[in-house]
Order: structure tokens, then C-alpha cells, then sequence
């Protein structure tokens, strides 16, 4: 998900536009002199020096820095883990021989001007100063010195200057050890001798560990094409778009690299102009330069040092003897709670960023947070918030958002609380504000040509368009019923992403349907917004109207039902599209691509629409072993259409989709993968009936959805208000999930495979979750040789999902199992230290009298129980560890696990689960439990309920055995499936609610909510024989369609495939 651009337009779609340029930093410091920092001195003051006499000794400088020679006498060859949630393995050879760099001149036009960039002059001083450092630092260190001096920093989780120090260790690496002469005429022998690989791997982990692995290989090989190592630089260039093949400096850097191809030296070379951009790539991407040296910060501000602690100064936070007058000034903060307020650390900006505008700065913001630089972003975005008085609200959600991510929540949570507040009255406000309805009496004609009825009948509309409620309760009868059409004048400052792992009251969930609406209403407008900031047309017969596809569809079915009546001619299948951009190895795609498998081809002919990437061949034959999603469901599918082509022209999709004839519509992205979703295509209507299922758990707020699929437990009709959409209710749970019918998918046992005493490194399902104990050695944090774990709680979703509340939860009941641990994933790691800060704090201040629930505050440090493991990137081996690792599964409220939790239910873990709230992304789990026969393990009460039943099943054996066998018992049923498990069961239910919508649209009738029964013929479930069965069957029809339009399709154009 992308931040949107804050530009100073008055128009909202341009405030609201998303971020199409990245940053970029200066290139070549300018001639002109820093400041001096000397003491006497003070800021500001220039040296009297001639500008030529600077230039010149800048321009030495520079070409200093520019002439290291590196001789590295062989290749290696070097296995790296690049781990990137997930991706494959990969064999580098790397060429590591680097001659000199040519020399250059600095021509004046070389130099960036301020308005060139988003960054501006203050990056070009921060350049300058960290330059500065950086030359001091390489006079410090050798080698040996800059490696150890990186380990220590990657120790303490400085990664951006942790790299820098890798880097000079590569640079200055030597195979052996050199006797050199010191100044004085002596000699002295180098430092202990290190490899090349000690120092190169950690430089790519400090990329890898901030998800920017790209950056580092963009950086190698503009390096590489630096120092006229072409080889070398299109290998890693290569490297980088392979991964990301839309990465904007690796894209500048290809146009670049095709300069090279003569040899860095041709005749045809501009040296000083490619190397200047070169430099300029570089320094993009460079992460040591995100952290500016000391000197850039102000002595008098507050500041953390390297070991964590707190070192209060006198001046306030954010202030700088730059500042002026509009950035000292004290700010109105309107969400109370001051000493809740977030501080800003100055430690890592410029002082000149304080200058800037809080737009200016929100997009410098926006830019940390598209290359995942978290922790910097979360900092920006509040320093933009705060200097705007609050008052740009997005910045203000954007920095909660990431708090949120990092498990930033402040003390005892009471951060959390605050950005909690900032959400729920910055959307109200902008509700208020931006949000209106436009009622029956009147709604223009067009709009019903658009959706769906007779425009020359006026009372035939009002009686039979039924519009969405509103979530309102209004006393007129009839606007009850017609509450009219929902119009935004702007989106919400928060994404509805954002939301679904906000914890509002059950009486402010309507907050987030406000949000979806929101975007929903200018998701359209926004995929017309250009570069430079304008709207495009919008070609007049768009949207598509629903009247007149019903009209045409409903002739083409009356000749298809004459003609079967009588001749017996086969009616057609329906034609359902499926469109999204995680047609890979996605979470959805995993849950869902054994749908495509049981399809009855006599009902209905599937189309794909994918507008994403396939996986790499390396990353498939590695990672996944061999296993292609993407590929299984070209397979099973009739057509599968590549619309990659397509991305970023919704116009054109939706003709090309329209011409298709496609009947039913189902969106598979919702708000996820901004960037690669099909952005404003529903909006336009090339479908007469369109339907959101599976990967957004939530309304999509918008009145073009006309279903989606769910069931009673997870919305029941009491919440319909908090939907736009009609509810398509499936039984046995609307969540598909192919974990049953996957060979690679190991199902789970009663029994744990035991563990062998004399090996120590763990194997995926051998050993009990006690036995394995989050992979620690010292589960207890105990000495005590007697101390054994007597039982796993896990949890595995992201730490978006989570919260103060429920974090307070999982320590009270590992307070309350005495011997229990609890096992998270690292996701992502930089929220670690924050979760541990809190539970430090929580069990602090549970110890001096707070309400322990009964437990003795002198037992350990509870942190000393809590484990944490890294993604694993094969998802089949994410499944088998939950089965290897936990007992129960501890879900998130209001955001539960959802992949995550079917992996565990598979794997035969219990899941305890909160059913109090009203979000259908909170009562997922609620709904699975209900299927399977554990609804004892459904919290309906809260969250003291949700205790009491996680510490009776780590406490009571019996009762967690029961539970336990009671699950894996439905994963192995077989002849007939469980229902749960039972995807061709599921499928049959589906085609039955696809062709209960399709025939209430011909007939015209009022769209209302849609409930599938089980078929009568199909009560008793899928027997073994039958998916051998289904699946052929599909098969055959598979190739006879395509004998029979081969004739009326190209399969090689772009229009499609069979």
C-alpha cells in the first residue's frame, strides 16, 4: 500500500493522489563551504575562504574519494539467504575486482537544484556532512576496524551506518596479510585477516532486515558501473529486477547501463555526465546516508544513544538552532493526553528539514515508507503532523498506522490509546465533512441507467432499486428503506486497510465502512489522475449500464432456453470472471487455487484476469519447491488472461473485460497491493453483477459491489448496516481453504513423531511444541535443570494484528500457566524491542499492586518466556510448524488470523478466539470454531473470557486433549469430507450462489441478501472417488472448448489464453 502525495492543490484528488515519483538526492556536493562547526564559531558562520581555493579543495576531496583501488584476486562464490518474505536462495557469483574510477570534472550543471527533487537542499548538506563523517571514519579504521565496527552496530540494530562500515570492510579487504610503512619509517603488520564474505553478506542482511534487499543490489551495481566493472553491475542489476521489476532506480539505472555496453572507457562515453547520475543512483539507494552524523544534531535535544538509553536535554523535542519561528512554536495538540504525545527524534533528520513545509515533509515521509523504512517514516510523518498543528490529518493516521505496525504503543499502551483517538475523530470529522447523500427524490435518471433499471419509468425505479443502507437511522419510512446514493468529496485520511486492525467499539464500527466508502468513491477518479497532476476524460458510455446488459443478457438466455426445449441443446455455463493481481505464491492463492480444480464446467466457464507478475522460475524451483500456483490454475481454468498490459489503464481493461461477455465479476484484491490491483475497474461497471470475496475482510464501501460472499456467523443480518454490499451467504463457513486436497500439505497426527535426544537442530515434525520450544534454547530463562515447558501458546500473524489489550491478555495467562511460553512471529523486526519494552513495562506495573489476577509478582521476567521466530518462506513448512510448534493458537482481536489460522486449524491447533466484536475481519475464527464443533473455545463475553478458556487449556489436560483430537478428527475425516475441509462441497455451494444472483439479476428482481442450502443431492459430503472424478471431468470439457473456439481465439495475442 502506497501513501498517498499531499501536494498544496486545492483539489482533494490531488491531495489524495498516490505517490508516483521517488525521492532522489543530490549527486555531487556543491561548491560551496559547510558551515563550521567549531564552537568559537557557532552556526552559520562561513569561512573566509575564496570560492576557488573551496572548490578546488572539494573537487581533491572528491576525487580522493572517488580513486580507492580495490584488488579482490578471486572470484567467490557465495551462498545468500535473502529471505524476503519469502523469496528463493540464491547462487551469487560475484566478480569482485574493481579497478580505479576514471577522474572526473564537476561541471556546475552537474549540480541538483532545490526543486529538482523532494529532498531538496537539506539532503545536499545532510550529503555533505555525512560525507564528512564517513572520510573521518575511513581515517580511523582499516579493514578489520570497519568490520568489527559494523558487527557492533548490527548488533544494536543501527543497520544504515552498520552498512556503511561493511562496505569500506569490502572495499578494503585483502586476502593476506601486508607489512606497510608507517609514517615514521617503521612497519607494522595489518590486522587479523578476514574474508570478503564476512563483510559483504552482513552489507546485503542490513538491506535484507528493512525489506530493501532491492536497494542493495541496485547500490552493488551502480557501484559496479562506477568503477567500470560493466559485468559486475548488469549482474546485480539483473539481480535487482528480477525481484522488482518496477523498481524506479534499478529501471534509471538499466537506461543508463545501456551506455556502458562499449566499454566504460568508449569514445562515445560521457564520463562525467554518467558518472554524476551514476553517483546520484548510488546515493539513492545508499541506506547509511538515512542516519546523518552528529553534527547534525542538535546537542540540546533529547536523543537515544546507541544502547537505548534516554538522555533528556534541556530544549524541546524537535527544535534546532535552525528552526524558525513557525517550527519553534508550541502546537496545539488536540487529542490530549500529552505525555502520551510521540516524541520526534531529532537525531535523525537535518536541522534544514525543520524548515520545511508539513506537505514537504510528509512527502520525504511518504518516501521512507514506500522503500519500508519504518521506524524513519513513523518519525517524519509525526514531525508533518505536528509542525502542521495537526491539522494535515494524513500524516497524522499514517504515523499511528505505523506505530501500530511496530508495536510502537508508548507507555502501558497509552500511545496507543492517543492514535486510537486520532483515528476515530479524524475520520468522524472527515465523515462529517466530506461525506453526503443524495436521496431517491433526486437521484438524476442516469444513475439508474448506470445501475440497472428502466430510466423511462420512474416509479418503477424507486420501487425496485434498492440502495445499500447507510448505517443511518432515518425517520421517514421510505429513506429508510431508499436511503439514496453515497457521495465523497474526498477519501478518509485513513486506508481501509489501515482499519481492520483497529479496535474501535462495536458502536464506532461504522467508522470503517465510512472509510471503505471513501475510498471506494474516488477509486475511479484516482486511476484518471496523471502525472502531472490532471484528470483524464472519462469516455462518455462509461460506466457500463446495467440496464442494458440486463436487457441484452436476458434475450441471449431466452433463445438459449427456446432452443433447448426443443432440440436439447445444452444451456451455456455462466461466464464468472475472476480478477487479481495475487495470482502467485500469494496467501489468497494458496487458500483458494483448488477452487478452480472442482468447477462444473456444465455450470459454469471461468475466465482469470490477472493482473499481477508470476513468480521467478529460481524462486519456484527453490522456495516453493517446484510447487506453481499460478500455473495449477492455468491448468484447471478455460481461460486464463495475462493482463499485465493492462495495469494502470482501467479503461481498457474494462473493455476489454466487457467484450468478454462476462456475466459475474469477483474481485479477489480488494484494497490490498496498491500498485498491481486493478485500481477503479469495478467503478466502471464491465460486469452487470459484481462480487467481493475473500482477500479484503470487509466492506468495499462501494454501491458498484453488489455482493459479498460471507455467512451468518461472520455477518449475521443484525450488521448489515455496516455493509454496502448484499450478503451471498455460504454454509460450513465462507472461507475457502485447499489445505485438505493439497498433496503437499502434510495432514496432522495424535501423535508427535519423537524427538531424538542426540540431535539437536529441529526438523519440521519430528517432536512435541514442548519439546521444540519456540526453537529456544532456554525457553524458562531458568537455570533450573528441572524446568520444562508445560505448554505453547502461539501466535503468527503480523503485529498489525495485535494490540495493547490483547498483548496484556497473552501476559496474564502466561501469569496464570505456570511453564508456559508464548511463540510469535518476528514480524516485522523491528517491532521486537517495542513489544518487549511494553511487556517490561506491564508486568512492572502489575507487581507494585496492580491487578495481578491472583498471580505472584515475584515470578521471572515473563519476557524470559516469550520467543520469537523468523518467516518461514516455504508455506507448506509455515503449515507443518504450527503442528510442530504450538499447542493453542492465541487469535488477534479485531484482526484475526486468517491464512495464518487455517494453517493452525490444519495442523490440529486449537485456536482461542474473541467473538465480541461486530468487524467481520474479528469473528472469522468465531464462524470456524462454530463449524467444527469448538465453540467452547469462542470468548462471546471478552476478553476476561478469553483468559479464563487459553488458561483452562493449558491447565486442564483432559479438556485440551478433547479439543484436540476433536479437530484433527475433522482433518482426516474422509467418505465424506468434513464439511470444513470439503472443497468440492464448497465449490458446489458457490456455483449454487453465483447462479441464485445471476437469475434474480435477469428477472429484474429487488437485490436482496442471498442464502445457499446445501444441495439435496449433496448433503452427505465429498467422497474420495469423487475429486478424481470432478477434476477429469473438467478436464475433458477443458480441451473440447477449446477444439471447438480455437478457430475464434488467438492463444498467443495478448487478448488471452486458453
Amino acid at each position: 500500500m502506497a501513501m498517498g502525495k499531499v501536494t498544496n492543490s486545492n483539489d482533494d484528488c490531488h491531495y489524495h493522489a498516490q505517490a508516483v515519483a521517488v525521492a532522489k538526492t543530490a549527486t555531487v556536493r556543491s561548491c560551496v563551504s559547510a558551515p563550521s562547526t567549531s564552537s568559537h564559531r557557532g552556526w552559520g558562520h562561513r569561512r573566509r575562504r575564496s570560492r576557488s581555493h573551496r572548490c578546488h579543495f572539494r573537487l581533491f576531496r572528491f576525487l580522493l574519494a572517488l580513486s580507492f583501488v580495490v584488488l579482490l584476486q578471486s572470484s567467490k562464490l557465495m551462498l545468500i539467504e535473502l529471505s524476503t518474505n519469502p523469496s528463493p536462495l540464491l547462487l551469487l557469483t560475484v566478480s569482485v575486482k574493481l579497478p580505479s574510477l576514471p577522474s572526473v570534472v564537476l561541471a556546475e550543471e552537474s549540480r541538483s537544484t532545490a526543486g529538482e527533487d523532494v529532498l531538496g537542499r537539506s539532503h545536499r548538506k545532510k550529503e555533505r556532512k555525512r560525507s564528512k563523517t564517513e572520510n573521518d571514519d575511513k581515517k580511523r579504521f582499516d579493514g578489520r576496524g570497519h568490520l568489527m565496527q559494523g558487527q557492533r552496530l548490527f548488533q544494536l540494530g543501527n543497520y544504515n551506518r552498520a552498512a556503511f562500515h561493511f562496505w569500506q570492510a569490502v572495499l578494503l579487504h585483502s586476502n593476506k596479510n601486508i607489512d606497510k610503512n608507517n609514517n615514521n619509517g617503521s612497519t607494522r603488520k595489518s590486522n587479523e585477516q578476514y574474508s570478503v564474505d564476512e563483510a559483504f553478506t552482513p552489507f546485503l542482511q542490513c538491506y535484507h532486515i528493512q525489506h530493501k534487499l532491492v536497494d542493495g543490489f541496485v547500490f552493488i551495481a551502480a557501484e559496479g558501473f562506477a568503477r567500470g566493472q560493466v559485468d559486475m553491475g548488469k549482474m546485480y542489476l539483473e539481480q535487482a529486477l528480477e525481484r522488482n521489476g518496477e523498481h524506479d532506480a534499478a529501471l534509471r539505472l538499466k537506461d543508463l547501463s545501456t551506455a556502458f555496453d562499449g566499454g566504460f572507457h568508449a569514445s562515445n562515453v560521457d564520463v562525467v555526465g554518467l558518472t554524476n547520475r551514476l553517483l546520484e543512483i548510488r546515493n539513492e539507494v545508499d541506506i547509511s546516508g538515512i542516519i546523518v552524523s552528529d553534527e547534525d544534531v542538535d546537542p540540546d535535544s533529547s536523543f537515544d544513544d546507541d544502547s537505548g538509553n534516554n538522555k533528556s536535554r534541556s530544549r524541546s523535542i524537535g527544535s534546532s538552532r535552525h528552526d524558525d519561528e513557525e517550527t519553534n512554536r508550541s502546537h496545539h495538540d488536540p487529542y490530549g493526553n500529552q505525555s502520551a504525545k510521540p516524541k520526534i527524534n531529532p537525531e535523525n533528520f537535518t536541522p534544514t528539514l525543520f524548515r520545511k513545509s508539513p506537505e514537504e515533509i510528509y512527502n520525504i515521509g511518504t518516501h521512507y515508507f514506500n522503500t519500508k523504512n519504518l521506524v524513519q517514516a513513523a518519525q517524519i510523518f509525526e514531525l508533518s503532523c505536528q509542525k502542521s498543528d495537526y491539522k494535515l490529518s494524513v500524516a497524522c493516521t499514517n504515523a499511528a498506522y505505523i506505530r501500530t505496525n511496530l508495536c510502537d504503543w508508548g507507555y502501558l499502551g497509552r500511545g496507543f490509546e492517543r492514535d486510537m483517538k486520532i483515528v476515530e475523530l479524524v475520520t468522524q470529522r472527515e465523515a462529517e465533512l466530506y461525506r453526503s447523500v443524495q436521496y431517491s427524490d433526486d437521484l438524476d435518471e442516469d444513475y439508474y441507467s448506470i445501475y440497472g433499471h428502466d430510466s423511462n419509468d420512474e416509479e418503477r425505479i424507486r420501487a425496485l432499486q434498492t440502495m445499500r443502507a447507510a448505517g443511518i437511522s432515518y425517520s421517514n419510512d421510505y429513506r429508510q428503506q431508499y436511503p439514496g446514493i453515497i457521495h465523497w468529496k474526498r477519501s478518509t485520511s485513513v486506508h481501509p486497510h489501515m482499519m481492520l486492525g483497529y479496535p474501535l467499539d462495536n458502536s464506532k464500527s461504522i467508522l470503517k465502512r465510512y472509510v471503505s466508502e471513501s475510498t471506494a468513491g474516488m477509486d475511479e477518479l484516482r486511476a484518471r489522475l496523471q502525472d502531472d497532476g490532471t484528470i483524464a476524460d472519462r469516455p462518455t458510455d462509461l460506466p457500463y449500464s446495467v440496464a442494458e446488459m440486463r436487457e441484452t443478457f436476458a434475450k441471449k438466455s431466452e433463445e438459449h432456453q427456446l432452443r433447448h426445449e426443443e432440440d436439447g441443446t445444452p444451456l451455456p455455463p455462466i461466464k464468472v470472471g475472476f480478477v487479481a493481481s495475487g495470482f502467485n505464491s500469494k496467501a489468497v492463492l494458496f487458500l483458494s487455487h483448488d477452487l478452480f480444480r472442482f468447477f462444473d464446467p456444465d455450470i459454469v466457464e471461468i475466465h482469470i484476469f490477472s493482473t499481477g507478475s508470476p513468480d521467478h522460475p529460481q524462486f519456484i524451483q527453490q522456495t516453493m519447491r517446484g510447487v506453481d500456483w499460478r500455473q495449477r490454475v492455468i491448468d484447471s481454468v478455460d481461460y486464463f488472461h495475462d493482463v499485465r498490459d493492462f495495469n494502470g489503464d482501467h479503461i481498457s481493461l474494462a473493455r476489454f473485460i466487457h467484450e468478454k461477455e462476462i456475466q459475474i465479476l469477483i474481485e479477489w484484491d480488494g484494497y490490498a497491493r496498491q500498485g498491481e490491483r486493478a485500481m477503479g475497474l469495478m467503478a466502471l461497471r464491465p460486469c452487470p453483477v459484481q462480487i467481493l470475496h475473500q482477500e479484503f475482510l470487509g466492506t468495499s464501501g462501494a454501491q458498484y459491489i453488489d455482493y459479498i460472499v460471507t455467512d451468518k456467523v461472520v455477518s449475521p443480518i443484525r450488521l448489515e448496516g455496516l455493509y454496502t454490499e448484499k450478503f451471498l451467504y455460504l454454509p460450513h463457513h465462507f472461507f475457502s481453504k485447499g489445505h485438505a486436497v493439497q498433496k503437499e500439505v502434510v495432514p496432522p497426527a495424535l501423535e508427535y513423531v519423537p524427538k531424538d535426544s542426540s540431535l539437536s537442530a529441529f526438523r519440521l515434525g519430528v517432536g512435541s511444541p514442548q519439546e521444540n520450544a519456540c526453537l529456544s534454547s532456554n525457553p524458562l530463562g531458568t537455570s533450573d535443570a528441572n524446568g520444562e515447558v508445560s505448554f505453547v501458546y502461539c501466535n503468527f500473524n503480523k503485529f498489525l494484528k495485535n494490540n495493547p489489550e490483547t498483548m496484556r491478555s497473552w501476559i496474564h495467562i502466561l501469569q496464570n500457566v505456570p511453564n508456559s511460553i508464548l511463540c510469535l512471529l518476528e514480524n516485522p523486526t523491528e517491532g521486537i524491542p517495542n513489544l518487549r519494552k511494553f511487556v517490561n513495562e506491564v508486568t512492572a506495573e502489575e507487581s507494585y499492586g496492580g491487578d495481578n489476577y491472583g498471580h505472584d509478582s515475584t515470578t521471572l521476567n515473563i519476557n524470559t518466556r516469550i520467543h520469537f521466530i523468523p518467516w518461514e518462506k516455504n508455506p507448506f513448512d509455515h503449515q507443518q510448524r504450527s503442528h510442530s510448534l504450538c499447542n493453542a493458537m492465541l487469535d488477534s482481536h479485531p484482526y484475526n488470523g486468517h491464512t495464518t489460522a487455517q494453517d493452525a486449524l490444519y495442523a490440529g491447533v486449537p485456536i482461542v478466539t474473541r467473538s465480541d466484536g461486530d468487524d467481520m475481519a474479528s469473528r472469522v475464527t468465531t464462524s470456524s470454531n462454530v463449524i467444527l464443533g469448538l465453540e467452547e473455545l469462542n470468548a462471546y463475553n471478552g476478553i476476561e473470557e478469553y483468559e479464563k478458556i487459553a488458561i483452562r487449556l493449558g491447565k486442564d489436560k483432559d479438556f485440551f486433549q478433547s479439543v484436540r483430537t476433536k479437530l484433527i478428527e475433522s482433518c482426516l475425516q474422509t467418505n465424506p469430507m468434513h464439511p470444513y475441509w470439503d472443497v468440492p462441497r464448497y465449490v458446489k455451494n458457490f456455483e449454487r450462489g453465483l447462479m441464485m444472483v445471476w437469475e434474480n439479476f435477469l428477472m429484474g428482481e429487488d437485490m436482496d441478501h442471498v442464502e445457499v442450502q446445501d444441495n439435496e443431492g449433496f448433503t452427505g459430503g465429498t467422497m474420495v472417488n469423487d475429486l478424481v472424478r470432478r477434476e477429469n471431468k473438467r478436464k475433458e470439457v477443458k480441451k473440447i472448448r477449446k477444439l471447438v473456439v480455437l478457430d475464434d481465439y488467438n492463444i498467443n495475442n495478448d487478448e488471452g489464453e486458453l
